[in-house]
């Protein structure tokens, strides 16, 4: 490892991450609201740690290796995680909630301690719209589309950052080219969908919050009721079609719109599989409603809104899903398992990983049926070779032994066993609301197993094993 490369490329980080600051510094000054302190202080605080460490390691050319790779996407989300927490420990929150809200907003998690979302300044409350429209696709994807200014590769910071299918796969021969075309396609999305929320009745500082964490996946919503609060059929369409939108792999996006394929939407096998999990998803809490005769059994938009927010891992909601039968929610919340597609800015296990299990299971239980047959691997009309489908098995492997072990650690804390099954679930995947004592927030839980929660955020943000390698001892050995 090279500790000055890593150290000045932190810092190039750390200095995009200070100007976040700037922005709720305006708000608050357009709004009047007496809160520009909670953002000025941290602003300098940053800034001049950021600028100092960058001077100081100036100069340092080296390219990264993939060590170097891991450990500063990890310092990226833990150290910028406790520095986006520092607004909301000024304005009042215990050091534990607002190390919590700080991780959600930035893992894009979108579960919150704050019970009245409605009394937070305005500038606040753009923050944690900021906050998970930098941890999506932001921040560091327009960090390594500069680098090259600076001198820097951000080969293998793209490459640990973005994990699944794009993690290998440059769109563009430079990675500076891939780096622009993602961030151009992530803004553009953005400023599209707070158009249409405009155009469709929300205030300018509503829409372009509920822009941010719409395309993020965030789930972060500047109401108590969330997008509920507006009543109107038209915002949920548009958010639902910007939800779908963000969960599908951004190479699909690039060859859309710079290729001018628009048809492979519709020829990507991950893409049909992630349309199809929605709608098994929807048919089955449809079937379970209408043939259980619950007296209150969710209305049809309702119901398609909350697949769509939960197999996204979203986390917005339109109506108070505790009346809903409890099958109903413990389905959408499997939905978030799966999650979305590989190369987006959702969570869950991503749908290309359990297309190739499932597969993979297919041709197992063929090859007792038939022993001599030749039986190939194959999501869609490309083959997966072996190593590929023994290294998803082992990533499903920890994320089980993860799951089981977060969720006995917090069972320990005191939690009944269907919070905690949703808590964990919700976090881990980076949906948000739960069930059962956290399905409106997270604030009467004890600090310890926010603590755990606030791990398993990071731990599902960063895709399981980007984090525990670098809890190994054998990194760090020479």
């Amino acid at each position: 490892m090279n500790p000055r490369s890593i150290i000045n490329l932190f810092s190039v980080l750390v200095l995009f991450f200070s100007c976040s600051y700037i922005f709720p510094l305006i708000v608050s000054f357009i709004y009047d609201d007496s809160s520009a302190h909670l953002f000025f202080i941290p602003f300098l605080a940053i800034a001049l740690l950021g600028g100092l460490s960058f001077l100081l390691t100036r100069g340092n050319t080296k390219d990264l290796s993939q060590k170097d790779g891991f450990v500063i996407i990890v310092l990226f989300w833990v150290v910028l995680g406790f520095a986006g927490s520092i607004p909301f420990y000024l304005n009042g929150m215990s050091f534990t909630d607002a190390i919590f809200e700080s991780m959600s907003g930035i893992t894009t998690t979108g579960a919150t301690t704050i019970a009245d979302i409605q009394s937070l300044p305005e500038s606040l409350l753009f923050f944690r719209q900021l906050l998970q429209w930098m941890g999506g696709m932001g921040l560091i994807v327009l960090a390594i589309a500069v680098m090259p200014l600076l001198g820097i590769g951000g080969g293998q910071l793209h490459k640990t950052d973005i994990p699944g299918a794009m993690g290998d796969q440059r769109l563009t021969p430079r990675i500076k080219e891939t780096a622009q075309a993602l961030w151009i396609i992530y803004v553009g999305l953005t400023v599209i969908c707070a158009l249409l929320y405009l155009l469709n009745g929300m205030s300018v500082f509503d829409a372009i919050s509920h822009a941010m964490s719409t395309v993020a996946i965030g789930g972060f919503s500047t109401y108590n009721e969330s997008i509920g609060y507006f009543n109107s059929l038209s915002i949920e369409i548009i958010c639902m079609s910007f939800m779908i939108l963000s969960a599908l792999s951004f190479a699909l996006h690039y060859f859309a719109l710079y290729k001018k394929k628009p048809l492979k939407y519709f020829f990507d096998p991950e893409f049909k599989f992630f349309i199809g999990v929605i709608c098994i998803i929807l048919i089955t809490c449809l079937g379970i409603s209408f043939g259980g005769n619950y007296s209150e059994a969710p209305e049809f938009t309702d119901l398609l809104f909350h697949t769509i927010s939960m197999v996204t891992t979203t986390g917005f909601t339109v109506a108070d899903t505790s009346n809903w039968p409890l099958v109903i929610s413990f389905v959408l919340l499997i939905g978030a398992f799966i999650g979305a597609c590989s190369g987006s800015v959702g969570g869950g296990v991503k749908s290309w990983r359990v297309m190739i299990m499932l597969n993979h299971s297919y041709k197992n239980i063929m090859k007792l049926i038939h022993p001599s047959a030749v039986i190939s691997l194959k999501i869609g009309s490309k083959s997966v070779g072996d190593d590929v489908a023994t290294s998803v098995w082992g990533f499903f492997s920890i994320y089980v032994i993860s799951f089981i072990i977060l969720l006995l650690a917090i069972l320990a804390t005191g939690l009944d066993l269907e919070t905690a099954f949703s808590a964990i679930g919700a976090c881990l995947n980076n949906l948000g609301p739960g069930i059962g004592e956290v399905s409106e927030n997270y604030s009467t839980i004890s600090p310890f197993a926010k603590c755990i929660l606030i791990f398993a955020m990071l731990l599902g943000r960063l895709e399981i094993f980007t984090l525990l390698v670098i809890l190994t001892p054998m990194f760090w050995r020479k």
